[in-house]
């Protein structure tokens, strides 16, 4: 074979093994996983958003340790009330446990970033989970959430400091907002959001005594103990959302 024809050859090749590659990238695109405590976690309960039983609260920090991220194109949808695996063949995983502070990182749309995907497959996320692990390093280790900061009621003000050691998994469906999120087209980007509900923990007194949420909510009176450390317990309470989605709950 004469130089020309196996310079030729090795071109042809090149161009063969290049080619899937490229239709792979044309096909993906950047997800980015955010989290949130909305504005309850960064502006905290302020009149007429008290906790169930009045109180005021201000959080100097809230915070999440998650792992096992993970986006999903099902189909059909999954339901959260059925609960079980996610059936989703296409997936995004990010990589890694990650502690977050929803108050002090949180941007001016009350979100904190985790972390992105940058050669997700394209098409629509509709479903998503993560894991509440407990952190393995610094003072928050053993524990998968910690909110500290301040309540006042009638003149009263007292700091607080709540742990959580409860490991938990979440699936949830497709996220539910203003806009939809996890519609990625090729070469293009989109977001998901892991939304924490605090009103679920300490109730809201603008809604109704009888609201499912209040009469489940223990509110923060069982906590206004003088900053004494204290222990949160979580099962029970739907804390985990995807904006206002749902998700099923594994307790681990």
């Amino acid at each position: 074979m004469s130089l020309f024809k196996r310079r030729m050859l090795h071109c042809l090749l090149a161009c063969f093994l290049i080619f899937p590659f490229m239709a792979a990238s044309v096909q993906a695109g950047i997800l980015t996983f955010y989290a949130s405590g909305e504005d309850l976690a960064t502006e905290g309960f302020q009149a007429p958003r008290l906790s169930k039983d009045g109180w005021t609260l201000t959080f100097s920090h809230i915070f999440v340790t998650l792992s096992d991220i993970t986006a999903y194109q099902t189909d059909p949808p999954y339901d959260p009330n059925q609960g079980g695996p996610i059936p989703g063949e296409t997936l995004a995983s990010l990589p890694g446990v990650h502690t977050l502070d929803l108050v002090m990182s949180a941007q001016d749309d009350n979100r904190v970033l985790i972390g992105a995907v940058m050669d997700a497959p394209a098409g629509h996320y509709n479903a998503l989970s993560w894991k509440m692990t407990r952190t393995t390093e610094g003072i928050l280790s053993g524990y998968s959430m910690v909110l500290t900061g301040t309540a006042e009621k009638n003149g009263e003000t007292v700091p607080f400091q709540l742990y959580s050691k409860e490991e938990r998994t979440y699936r949830c469906g497709e996220y539910v907002g203003d806009e939809r999120k996890g519609l990625l087209s090729a070469q293009g980007a989109a977001d998901l959001e892991l939304t924490f509900h605090l009103d679920h923990i300490f109730g809201r007194a603008d809604k109704p005594a009888d609201d499912p949420m209040n009469t489940e909510a223990p509110g923060f009176a069982p906590f206004a103990d003088n900053g004494k450390k204290q222990m949160l317990t979580l099962q029970g309470l739907h804390i985990g959302h995807a904006g206002e989605g749902h998700c099923n709950v594994e307790w681990h």
